[in-house]
């Protein structure tokens, strides 16, 4: 199947400033883009790019004072099946983890590991069985003990602070769920990316980007959704992490003030893809 992406932001900078984005497919994704991204500035202003540690395709830019707008907009090809499920799927060791999935155990800004959580993460879920029964297990807890609300989305808002206040948006959802499989010796990465209402009923709600997160099972990285708490078709990966700090979709090293924002991220036609 084919997905259309892509987004439309305009921001209101009162002086020329300079900027980090993340507004780009994630490298993974270059394979099966069949229609090529297009990130342009408006007003136009030179975007040059680099890979930051954890793989991810960034930009840099001074955008002028005044209204600035970013778009892209591609066609990517996906196989159109849910998340993979292994129910089988086994936790290792810690010992035996590879070295670079190691820095996915430890605490992150918005995933204090070394909180109460550890505590609570054992005693809620230390009868369940290892692997993949525990991360869902994960999942389905904190998909019953958080409130989605879009009212109540807060930029700094920590895994504990979530735990507590018990309500937030999706990357709420994923922090307290990386936190617990972090604290239960789980390697747990932070994802966002692009998730439409393909083979869901639409949302009542405007489209915006998505979070999910991966777990290390088995040798590999599965995907888990603790908000939608079910295998979802046509996650399309812009960028991943230790947690949201790391996934910024802009940094802005100024003030500026957000005015509008659009995503889309619709099925195509394969036939009117073809014309």
């Amino acid at each position: 199947m084919l997905i259309r992406v892509g987004f439309e932001i305009d921001f209101q900078f009162p002086e020329p400033t300079a900027l980090i984005v993340m507004l780009s497919l994630h490298p993974l994704r270059s394979p099966t883009v069949r229609e090529y991204e297009n990130l342009q500035v408006e007003p136009m202003v030179p975007i040059s790019h680099y890979y930051d540690l954890n793989g991810n395709r960034c930009g840099r830019a001074v955008v002028p004072a005044g209204r600035v707008r970013f778009h892209n907009n591609a066609v990517v090809e996906d196989c159109g099946l849910p998340d993979l499920q292994v129910p089988n799927a086994a936790q290792i060791n810690v010992q035996d983890l590879p070295q670079d999935v190691l820095q996915f155990l430890i605490a992150s800004r918005y995933c204090e590991v070394d909180s109460e959580l550890k505590d609570i993460a054992w005693n809620l879920f230390s009868n369940t069985q290892p692997g993949w029964p525990r991360v869902q297990a994960v999942c389905d807890f904190v998909h019953r003990h958080i409130r989605f609300d879009y009212q109540q989305a807060r930029s700094n808002r920590t895994a504990l602070e979530v735990y507590r206040e018990r309500a937030g948006v999706c990357r709420d959802y994923m922090h307290l769920a990386i936190t617990f499989c972090r604290s239960l010796n789980i390697p747990a990465r932070y994802c966002t990316g692009y998730l439409g209402d393909i083979g869901v009923p639409p949302a009542a709600s405007p489209m915006d980007f998505s979070a999910w997160f991966e777990v290390f099972l088995g040798g590999q990285w599965y995907t888990f959704d603790a908000r939608n708490n079910t295998p979802r078709i046509g996650r399309v990966l812009m960028a991943r992490g230790r947690d949201a700090a790391d996934v910024a979709l802009t940094t802005t090293f100024g003030v500026n003030q957000l005015l509008s924002f659009k995503v889309w991220t619709d099925e195509v036609r394969t036939a009117a893809f073809a014309h």
